[in-house]
């Protein structure tokens, strides 16, 4: 099975399916059926089951799944057991508010640099680290071996920064520039708009 032959939107369901086995680890329990990993995660016990199957065989039919091994298989298909190296790039009150973010610095995915083009902001520090010019970017990437790139940046300067991130060799970038970026089709894009997310719901209400 490829990377690229799984539809994305299993490999978002398979991080919901993560975060439910840890809960039920969290409540002292070591065995979990479709239907419990379904239920939580909000689908059928079929789709949890055929999600899964796109990997491999990790259940026993009639006895359900082994907590602890489905969540160490499922951190392997998601590349999460091993360590990320990220840079931010924009210092402003999102980039202060990710960099006090506990996951970012003492998780799995870590913020090894920040990045701002404002010359005010460049040598103060953000969290632990010291702002750095733009113009150290391509170093940076390149010295310590920086696939992803969180962009905190406004949308009317963010196509052009994720331009200078695909050229410095950045292969995933997570977006909160409400806007779309055009990357090439090997970049991959993840976006967190709470506004746009906002607009969604009040449809409803």
């Amino acid at each position: 099975m490829t990377q690229t032959s799984v539809p994305d939107v299993v490999i978002r369901r398979l991080t919901t399916y993560l975060q439910t086995l840890k809960h039920m680890a969290q409540r002292g329990e070591h065995v979990a059926s479709s239907t419990e990993i379904g239920r939580w995660a909000g689908v059928s016990p079929a789709q949890v089951r055929k999600d899964l199957s796109h990997f491999g065989e990790f259940g026993r039919q009639g006895l359900g799944y082994e907590i602890g091994f489905l969540c160490t298989q499922i951190e392997r298909i998601l590349k999460i057991d091993q360590d990320w190296r990220l840079i931010l790039v924009g210092a402003g009150a999102l980039g202060h508010a990710l960099m006090n973010y506990g996951a970012f610095v003492t998780g799995r995915f870590q913020i090894v640099a920040v990045f701002d083009s404002d010359p005010a902001k460049v040598n103060t520090r953000v969290g632990q680290r010291e702002i750095l010019p733009m113009e150290r970017l391509a170093e940076i990437i390149a010295e310590r071996h920086v696939e992803i790139a969180i962009l905190a940046v406004p949308a009317t300067a963010a196509q052009h920064v994720a331009d200078q991130l695909v050229a410095c060799g950045v292969r995933s970038i997570l977006s909160y520039a409400p806007i779309t970026l055009n990357t090439p089709r090997d970049v991959h894009v993840r976006y967190i708009d709470p506004v746009a997310s906002l607009q969604t719901m009040t449809y409803y209400l």
